[in-house]
């Protein structure tokens, strides 16, 4: 029989909840049910709530967009649903938590702010996160300008929607709750905050020694850990000037 110490589960010291609203919430349910983010759901160390923006439309069919007022192309997404539904899980999370966790709300949108580890360890300090998947030619600009915290793009090209843009939040974000990743060194000398530059990680290999007449670097054979880490540095500088660059504060010669 299991002692009592073995049964009980160790609460984590902290939960990030992350919700979102979306006209498809069908495209959460694989890449939030698997691997890493399906093990920090079970160990409550996230909590992952998808809410569709339908549920705030007004009117039997429950229309989330209009035509843009001046003309133009496409169609654009009403305000009301978006901000009725922000306030909404604002109010349902503060019942629950208390107001002293901040709600942080982030409009995933070509027009926001390029993404980037920075901004994902500001996130990850935070209790509360609502990501709001814009689509179509986007949300109308009062959402843009008074509904939302911050403004977040993943680059600089077009996507359907904002729901791929939010799976990336989460995932990044996630990796550095703690606890979330196997070992808490996992996430440290990663390519972006590698060295003092914060350069790209140097070429990693593994078994088996040789394939294809492609061979290890005898270095990292050696056992000698002073000149692994010496060729570790160089290796990360050189495939960091021949592949980005611009990290390195220079331009690049693909474009």
């Amino acid at each position: 029989m299991a002692t009592k110490a073995k049964e009980e589960k160790t609460q984590p010291e902290r939960t990030m909840t992350f919700s979102i609203l979306t006209l498809f919430p069908k495209m959460f349910k694989g890449p939030f049910g698997d691997s890493i983010l399906k093990r920090a759901q079970k160990d409550e160390l996230i909590e992952i709530n998808i809410y569709n923006i339908r549920d705030w439309a007004e009117g039997k069919h429950e229309v989330t967009d209009d035509e843009p007022y001046g003309g133009g192309v496409g169609m654009v997404m009403k305000p009301e649903p978006i901000f009725k539904g922000i306030e909404v899980i604002k109010k349902e999370y503060y019942k629950t938590h208390g107001e002293k966790d901040i709600t942080h709300t982030i409009l995933l949108t070509p027009k926001g702010q390029k993404y980037n580890y920075r901004i994902t360890e500001k996130l990850a300090e935070l209790s509360h996160l609502i990501l709001v998947c814009g689509h179509y030619e986007g949300v109308d600009h009062r959402v843009f300008e008074n509904a939302v915290n911050e403004r977040i793009s993943i680059g600089d090209y077009i996507l359907t929607g904002g729901e791929l843009p939010a799976m990336v939040v989460v995932e990044s974000v996630s990796r550095y709750i703690d606890g979330v990743l196997g070992e808490s060194t996992s996430k440290d000398n990663e390519s972006f905050q590698y060295g003092e530059k914060g350069i790209l990680k140097y070429p990693v290999y593994t078994r088996p020694e040789e394939y294809d007449g492609m061979k290890v670097p005898d270095v990292l054979l050696s056992g000698n850990h002073r000149e692994i880490e010496r060729w570790r540095e160089e290796a990360a500088v050189e495939l960091t000037e021949e592949y980005r660059p611009d990290l390195l504060g220079k331009k690049s010669g693909y474009f």
